[in-house]
């Protein structure tokens, strides 16, 4: 390959996300450094995942505009310190490719200089014989490379990474103790591997794992003289004041931890890191910098105590929900929810599913639109350990008669029965505007219309200006032709005042043997959500 395009870019992150996949439990099992918490691998693996569905999801015709998207990706989707450092390393390519349509040798050579750059910046206090030694090596190789072919450059980038990974124990003596390399290294080695095979063509021989980790390794003391900071606060930041207000708040953090780093993607969106005890303090100070969102907190003891226990409960449901009312409801009911009212990534459903930090999980998507991305999470539980059921519901009301049922007191499979016979039991109707001019099974209907819908099809056609309500009445009745004991409704955002009272009063008088419950749930695109059981 003489030049990297954008397909080349789809092509390595793709390539990446596979070889991290084969590799995660070798990186974990190697992870010693900082502390030994055994998650490198998975956080650059989910890291790299967000950072390749944000690509995959953006239109992009450049070398540039790909390693932007990837970058972009991997911030929002940053798991760990690693995952920060991976998500500077990609914005430092993309920097350097910035508005060119492909990617020379000389390119990479600059765009490796611009990444050690970045990353070297992203850490608080660089150590010898980690990550950053490494991407050291390979950038100072490409700079040094005698030749501009795209291939040469690649091929020296990798292995002198490949070389100073290997030299990681002679650096760190946390390293040496344990007999490994440097977890965060042996990541990007694989991923400066992928890229060299991506742009040769030739597969590149795998660094070696090393020999098994000492159980007394994995407990090692953090090094450094600073104190013990017993957890993990990391966070999306935007609304910051540029980069003097991005000092600032390292400044502040600094005072409060330690592992401190801010980094940017260049646009404006900001991801936190920071290793202390007060955790209300860590955020606070993000609150006085900007928006602080999506954020998390670790405790490192907890994260030891899960490898030799990495389930601490047998049963968990989550229920994948948007609108605000919908997810409060579906907490109450004692669900592990994931809200889905913004973009949602297999990296999000499947931290939400290990967090359960449970053994068997059942998932109750509130709609198909999320088929992928779960299909994905759930691929990547079931082959590390974790049983995950998804059952099929395509509506939050089909979602709530399914977790009506559930008893954690019965077998996991009779469980996953009964909440799947509950749903496909329940009949789903909607309330909507429609959006654009279509035909439907009873005709034709303008953008603005109300529409009535009994299991996905169009059965109901109001003007606009149409009294919901009634077409709310009329479609309940039309649901309940067949039979049916319980009503339920979530109130959509939408949905006028008054209109729970207007359905309580119809099925008073036309269906008295009928039962009403309703909910505010506060949905974005439908005005009434309704069940029938």
């Amino acid at each position: 390959m003489r030049a990297l395009d954008a397909v080349a870019v789809r092509q390595w992150a793709d390539a990446c996300v596979r070889s991290l996949d084969a590799n995660r439990e070798d990186i974990d099992r190697i992870n010693v450094f900082p502390v030994p918490d055994g998650d490198t691998g998975t956080n650059l693996l989910q890291t790299m995942r967000s950072a390749l569905d944000n690509l995959l999801r953006t239109p992009v015709d450049s070398v540039g505009g790909a390693l932007a998207a990837l970058a972009r990706g991997a911030l929002a989707g940053a798991r760990g310190n690693s995952g920060v450092i991976l998500s500077q390393v990609l914005r430092g390519l993309a920097e350097a490719a910035q508005g060119a349509s492909t990617a020379t040798g000389a390119s990479l050579r600059r765009a490796l200089l611009r990444a050690d750059e970045l990353a070297t910046a992203a850490v608080s206090e660089p150590v010898p014989g980690t990550v950053l030694s490494v991407l050291g090596a390979a950038a100072a190789a490409a700079r040094d490379c005698g030749s501009d072919e795209l291939g040469d450059v690649v091929t020296a980038a990798a292995g002198a990474g490949a070389d100073a990974l290997a030299d990681t124990p002679r650096q760190l003596a946390v390293l040496a103790r344990a007999g490994v390399v440097d977890a965060g290294g042996r990541g990007l080695v694989v991923l400066l591997d992928a890229l060299a095979a991506v742009i040769t063509g030739q597969a590149v021989a795998p660094a070696p794992a090393g020999p098994p980790v000492p159980r007394d390794a994995l407990t090692t003391a953090r090094e450094a003289g600073s104190p013990e900071f017993e957890y993990e606060v990391m966070y999306l930041l935007d609304g910051v004041a540029g980069d003097p207000g991005a000092e600032r708040l390292k400044v502040v953090l600094g005072a409060l931890g330690d592992c401190v780093s801010v980094v940017g993607d260049g646009a404006g969106l900001w991801t936190v890191h920071v290793h202390c005890n007060d955790i209300g303090a860590a955020v606070e100070a993000g609150v006085e910098a900007g928006r602080p969102h999506r954020i998390t907190v670790a405790r490192f003891a907890d994260q030891v105590e899960a490898q030799a226990s990495r389930f601490t409960r047998e049963r968990a449901v989550v229920v994948l929900v948007d609108g605000p009312g919908a997810v409060e409801l579906f907490r109450s009911e004692g669900a592990v929810v994931l809200d889905t009212g913004g973009p949602v990534t297999a990296a999000d459903v499947l931290a939400v599913l290990t967090g359960t930090r449970a053994r068997h999980v059942t998932v109750l998507p509130g709609g198909p639109e999320l088929r992928e991305p779960l299909d994905d999470a759930v691929a990547q539980a079931c082959a590390a350990g974790q049983d995950v059921v998804v059952v099929p519901t395509f509506s939050p009301v089909q979602a709530l008669a399914a977790l009506a049922v559930h008893s954690p007191s019965r077998r996991a499979g009779d469980d996953v029965v009964a909440m799947a016979e509950a749903a496909a039991a329940t009949r789903r109707g909607e309330v909507a505007v429609s959006g654009r001019e279509a035909i439907t099974w009873v005709g034709r209907c303008s953008p603005g219309d109300l529409l009535g819908m009994v299991d996905g099809e169009v059965v109901l056609i109001e003007p606009g200006s149409a009294d919901v309500g009634a077409l709310a009445c009329r479609l309940v009745d039309r649901m309940l032709a067949s039979g049916g004991e319980l009503v339920t409704v979530l109130l959509g955002r939408g949905a006028p005042s008054g209109i729970g009272r207007v359905l309580e009063d119809h099925l008073r008088v036309a269906h008295p043997e009928v039962e009403l419950a309703a909910y505010a749930g506060g949905q974005p695109d439908a005005i009434l959500v309704v069940g029938v059981e």
